[in-house]
């Protein structure tokens, strides 16, 4: 469904039961709402949660910014462009939510951080997945995956095969060494990607966003809500020295590392990543529970 919120028209997808605690999912970079597996979603509405996924600004069915332009690589530093802010707690008002736990995946992740530190009291939980804080110290992407990431998306926009081998490459640059996908799995889900839409022009400005955001440890240090901190000991695009620098610089964080686990989701790897979630929406719930004491 499109909602507006704070000006934006934004594409909304909600799961279970309205009186289930509500968890609020924020996908990564150029990812759409349906990068968040539905085998997650119905993992997570099956323990009685009502989940919500959307597609943030400049990808997806949500607002596009084609008027600000393409920034250059070279000038990704200039703030006019660059538009990575919490948009979280518009998003909850329009949805009729007080609060919310929030979960956010690699870009999704720093969105996550920055509401927890900024809106702390809409969260009721912070689950970081595959993020970082942006510290200038630490290690950033592999050459190889680097370069899948920056690669230019083909010349000729309906030149299908080219968009699709382009995506399926970076999928498996990026993947999980210890559950890869199939070339089936792969297609499948590129092609699910690019049929709902394409706009590689967005992705440029939401890696704008992502340089912009630079270094979050004070912001994170306002962290108040309790927080899991989930990372792959394998993920080729933001090392896992990330998510323990995000961990150790919120008060009271637990970390989670997990071998074999690259940059993305694997099937195999959603009961695990549900049991985290809980994991941190326990700690959410017992933490109000005390507060009312």
């Amino acid at each position: 469904m499109q909602i507006r919120s704070n000006g934006l028209h934004m594409e909304v997808e909600r799961f279970g039961p309205e009186t289930g605690e509500p968890i609020l999912l924020v996908m990564g970079l150029g990812g759409q709402l349906t990068l968040w597996p539905i085998e997650l979603v119905d993992e997570l509405v099956a323990r009685g949660y009502q989940v919500v996924r959307f597609d943030n600004r400049d990808v997806g069915l949500s607002s596009k910014f084609d008027h600000m332009g393409t920034p250059s690589i070279v000038r990704l530093m200039i703030a006019d462009a660059l538009r990575l802010r919490p948009r979280a707690p518009y998003l909850l008002d329009a949805l009729g939510l007080d609060k919310a736990h929030i979960v956010g995946v690699s870009m999704g992740g720093m969105i996550a951080q920055l509401i927890a530190a900024h809106h702390g009291e809409r969260v009721l939980s912070l689950t970081s997945i595959m993020s970082t804080t942006g510290h200038k110290s630490l290690p950033g992407p592999s050459k190889v995956a680097r370069k899948g990431l920056l690669a230019p998306p083909p010349k000729d926009p309906n030149d299908r095969a080219a968009i699709v081998k382009r995506m399926m490459d970076t999928v498996s640059v990026i993947g999980s060494p210890g559950y890869p996908m199939s070339e089936a799995e792969r297609r499948e889900l590129v092609e699910t990607q690019l049929d709902r839409d394409y706009h590689p022009t967005g992705l440029v400005r939401q890696i704008a966003a992502i340089v912009a955001s630079g270094d979050r440890r004070a912001a994170l240090k306002k962290v108040r809500v309790p927080s899991v901190i989930l990372h792959g000991e394998d993920d080729p695009l933001v090392p896992i020295e990330g998510g323990r620098d995000t961990a150790l610089h919120i008060t009271g964080a637990e970390f989670v590392s997990v071998p074999g686990m690259g940059h993305d989701m694997p099937r195999a790897l959603v009961p695990m990543i549900a049991d985290t979630i809980e994991k941190a929406t326990a700690l959410g719930r017992a933490a109000v529970t005390h507060a009312a004491e």
